[in-house]
């Protein structure tokens, strides 16, 4: 039986990198032994992975990779050599980095942890290499892989893809194809323009008895949409069409089409019904009025007054602000992150944190293990994952702040999302862009093209909300300016996550 594992840091880099896991086990039993471990660097776009080894005292030897907990592929040392190889091929050798040789004789368990080092040192390099973690090289290998794994043949299928308002878009695609491919067929099916496709994305979410998602993760291109949702065996889980970024002011770019319209439509219908925006009596007799003469635009423009407009919200979870063992509902938009706690004595209290003001952030898991069959599979183990911050709660004071949820990862994502586009906006640039077309040839386009239907009036408001109070006034602005590292008895050390760098390009005025 193992140990509980103690809490280990996924951490948060900037120049769009994204998240990884760092993890070491070992299990002894039934004359096999275990290492796991996941490593950090940047992989782009923003993603979990753990590399797990298992019959390290066999051969060939064996790595599973693992995104969210869940197999993603599993791979030889040979395979991993083989990819090295490629790497330097195409990059040079003064850019790849060392990889730990080939053994002609058998591994002794001291090899066997040296070699475990050499290759988390390698994959951390990689990934960390601007150039190297975002190759169609590195991407199409872990794609390759997870087809290979799960045993999928390659093949033409249908895939439901549903929008927000419940409606199901079916596209003809490969079992092959990448979150890309898939996107771009998507859109083609909806006759949405090329010129928009760069402001929606593809998730992964699981659908809840109430018919609203609880979000898993976006979809992102080293893996293939049609079997990242099949291996998972549950038909909660679906794929989701949803807008991908913050600023509400980038909508007037996606009602320029009719198409981008609906969507942004849709979604907007949608979040209020599940109360994720929130409306009182006279605001929802407004909308409905807008709904009934079907002015779209308007009906947007005033959603985006309206408080919650454009934010994700999360599974209630559990924090330590304002004290430990608080129940807490976070929602995630306008570059903040929105706490709605329940204190010991049930009063509930409202307050937000401003990503400009967050110093860095990690996320750490623990996986529990017990006693189980010798075949049994290490990626369904529970994982206990927290999303820690280290904000500026006054003046010359910084105090981290803990979330417990399943969705830490994909609260992390959010959060460097936000930072993207603030570093984006303040240099002046916007996220309009052509969608990337193929190197062999032009977008595919759909032989029929579906409409994104209109939802249906909105419900009456609810009433049975509770009242809220505010958190402490201290979440007001101050200075970032001449902050010295926080003291506090839980921080961890400088290895353990990275510093929020773009936030030091942030100036006070944008606080």
């Amino acid at each position: 039986m193992l140990a509980p594992l103690r809490g280990i840091p996924l951490c948060w880099c900037p120049w769009e990198c994204c998240l990884f896991l760092y993890r070491l086990l070992f299990w002894e039993g039934e004359g096999r032994r275990l290492c796991a471990w996941q490593i950090p660097g940047p992989l782009h776009p923003y993603h979990e992975i753990a590399i797990l080894g298992f019959d390290l005292c066999l051969s060939p030897q064996a790595y599973n990779i693992h995104v969210n907990g869940v197999l993603h592929c599993r791979v030889r040392y040979s395979q991993l050599l083989g990819l090295h190889e490629q790497l330097r091929k195409e990059y040079g050798a003064n850019v790849v980095p060392a990889f730990p040789p080939k053994k002609i004789f058998t591994l002794t368990p001291a090899e066997v942890e040296q070699r475990r080092e050499q290759l988390e040192k390698y994959m951390q390099a990689v990934r960390q290499d601007p150039t190297l973690g975002v190759s169609e090289t590195f991407n199409s290998f872990l794609r390759k892989a997870q087809q290979e794994t799960q045993q999928i043949p390659t093949e033409e299928v249908v895939l439901e893809v549903l929008l927000s308002n419940g409606q199901k878009v079916k596209v003809t695609i490969l079992t092959s194809d990448q979150t890309e491919d898939v996107l771009e067929a998507v859109a083609s099916k909806l006759d949405l323009p090329d010129d928009l496709i760069g402001y929606f994305s593809l998730f992964l979410v699981r659908e809840t008895k109430d018919g609203a998602f609880s979000f898993v993760r976006k979809l992102q291109e080293f893996e293939l949409p049609y079997v990242s949702v099949t291996s998972l065996h549950n038909s909660e889980f679906r794929i989701i069409l949803r807008k991908s970024y913050w600023d509400s002011s980038y909508d007037d770019d996606v009602m320029e089409h009719r198409v981008g319209l609906n969507l942004l439509y849709a979604q907007t219908v949608s979040d209020i019904e599940h109360g994720w925006i929130l409306v009182n009596k006279e605001q929802h007799r407004q909308l409905k009025s807008l709904q009934e003469k079907v002015s779209k635009k308007e009906f947007i423009r005033l959603a985006q007054t309206l408080k919650y407009y454009g934010y994700l919200k999360f599974d209630p979870c559990v924090t330590d602000f304002p004290e430990k063992g608080c129940h807490v509902v976070v929602s995630a938009g306008n570059n903040e992150l929105n706490f709605q706690v329940r204190l010991p004595n049930e009063q509930i209290k409202e307050g937000s944190f401003k990503v400009t003001r967050m110093r860095c952030w990690r996320v750490t898991s623990s996986v529990p293990m017990s006693n189980g069959p010798s075949g049994s599979s290490p990626g369904k183990s529970e994982v206990k994952l927290e999303l820690a911050f280290e904000y500026l709660m006054s003046k010359d004071r910084l105090q981290w702040v803990t979330i417990t949820s399943p969705q830490a990862i994909m609260l992390s994502i959010c959060l460097q999302s936000m930072v993207d586009e603030l570093m984006v906006k303040k240099s002046g640039g916007s996220i309009r862009k052509m969608f990337r077309r193929r190197a062999n040839g032009a977008l595919r386009r759909s032989d029929s093209q579906q409409a994104v239907k209109s939802p249906p009036l909105l419900d009456s408001p609810d009433a049975s909300r509770e009242p809220m109070a505010k958190l402490s006034s201290k979440l007001t602005s101050v200075s970032l300016r001449g902050i010295s590292h926080s003291s506090s008895a839980n921080d961890v050390g400088a290895n353990d996550f990275h510093g929020n760098y773009a936030f030091e390009g942030i100036g006070d005025e944008d606080l």
